[in-house]
C-alpha cells in the first residue's frame, strides 16, 4: 500500500522552492520591496486578463449584496477591490506591498472609490475586523503554513471563503519536469493540494473550475531563456544535474511559431468557496 501523502508538507515544500526560485538573481530581494520595479507592470497584467469573461468573477459577485462587507487578502494593485467595492458596502483590502498599495491608492482614486479600506500587512498576522465574505485570489502561494492561513481566514468571515487557486494540468511541460525530477507531477503550490489540505481540515468546500479554458500560454524568446525561466521556476539556478534532460524536454515540447517559442497551455483557475456557518 503506498504512503499517503503529506499534503501540509508538500505544499510548504514547494512554496519554499518557489521562494528561492524567486530569490535567485536578486540580491536585494531581502532588502526592498520585490515589487517596486513591477507593480505598474502587474496591474497592466491583470488589466489584459480581465478582458475576457471569468465564471469566477461573476459567481463571486452574484454572491454579495449591497450591505455587505468583504476582506480582499493579499489585494495586490486592488482590481479585485475596486470590483468588490462597486457591489459591497465596504471592502478591506490586505497587502503587505507598498509599491502595490500606491498603485491600488491611485487606481482607487482615479475610479472615485471611496469604501475601500487598506491594511498594509501580510496575512495572517494582521488584525481585522470579521467580514461576511473572504478572499485570496492567487495570493497565498508564499505561505508555507496554508491551514493556519485559512483558519485565520474563517475566524475572520461571517458567511463565505472564496480562494482562486492555480489548477495546472498534469500533461504541462511544468508538470512532466516535476515529475522527472520530484517524482511527482504537482509543480507549485496549486490547487489540488490546497484542496486536500482543505479536506483534511474538515472543510468540504466547493469547486467552480473556470469555463473559459486554460489561461494563455507563456512564450519564450529561445531555448535558452525557457531553461532558464524553468530552472527559476523549479528553483534549481545553481544546480546543473538536470540540465541535460530540462533542454531536451523543452526542445521536444516547445512550438516555433511567430519569430518565438509557444508553451503549451497548461494552467487554468480554480474557484474554491464554503460556507462558514454550515461547514
Amino acid at each position: 500500500m503506498e504512503k499517503i501523502t503529506d499534503w501540509s508538507q508538500l505544499w510548504e515544500e514547494l512554496v519554499e522552492i518557489r521562494a528561492a526560485g524567486r530569490a535567485s538573481g536578486a540580491a536585494e530581494a531581502s532588502a526592498r520591496d520585490p515589487w517596486n520595479d513591477r507593480a505598474r507592470q502587474f496591474k497592466q497584467g491583470v488589466r489584459r486578463r480581465w478582458e475576457r469573461p471569468d465564471s469566477s468573477r461573476d459567481f463571486i459577485l452574484s454572491q454579495l449584496d449591497a450591505g455587505s462587507t468583504v476582506l480582499d487578502i493579499g489585494a495586490g494593485t486592488g482590481s479585485w477591490a475596486a470590483l468588490l467595492a462597486r457591489r459591497a458596502h465596504h471592502v478591506t483590502a490586505v497587502e503587505p506591498s507598498e509599491a502595490m498599495i500606491a498603485v491600488m491608492r491611485e487606481s482607487l482614486e482615479e475610479e472615485n472609490i471611496r469604501n475601500v479600506s487598506i491594511v498594509e500587512g501580510s496575512w495572517p498576522d494582521v488584525y481585522v475586523e470579521p467580514h461576511d465574505f473572504s478572499l485570496c485570489s492567487h495570493a497565498m502561494y508564499g505561505y508555507p503554513d496554508l491551514e493556519a492561513f485559512v483558519l485565520r481566514m474563517i475566524a475572520c468571515t461571517r458567511r463565505t471563503c472564496f480562494l482562486l487557486l492555480r489548477a495546472p494540468s498534469l500533461d504541462g511541460i511544468r508538470a512532466e519536469a516535476a515529475r522527472h525530477i520530484w517524482g511527482q507531477p504537482l509543480d507549485s503550490p496549486n490547487f489540488t493540494i490546497a484542496y486536500n489540505i482543505l479536506i483534511e481540515m474538515g472543510v468540504y468546500a466547493n469547486v467552480l473550475m473556470e469555463n473559459t479554458g486554460l489561461w494563455k500560454p507563456r512564450v519564450s524568446a529561445s531555448i535558452e531563456e525557457a531553461h532558464g525561466d524553468l530552472k527559476r521556476f523549479l528553483g534549481l539556478t545553481d544546480n546543473p544535474e538536470h540540465d541535460g534532460y530540462l533542454l531536451t524536454l523543452l526542445r521536444r515540447r516547445l512550438h516555433w511559431r511567430c519569430g518565438r517559442y509557444l508553451w503549451p497551455p497548461e494552467v487554468r483557475s480554480a474557484l474554491v468557496y464554503w460556507n462558514v456557518r454550515g461547514r
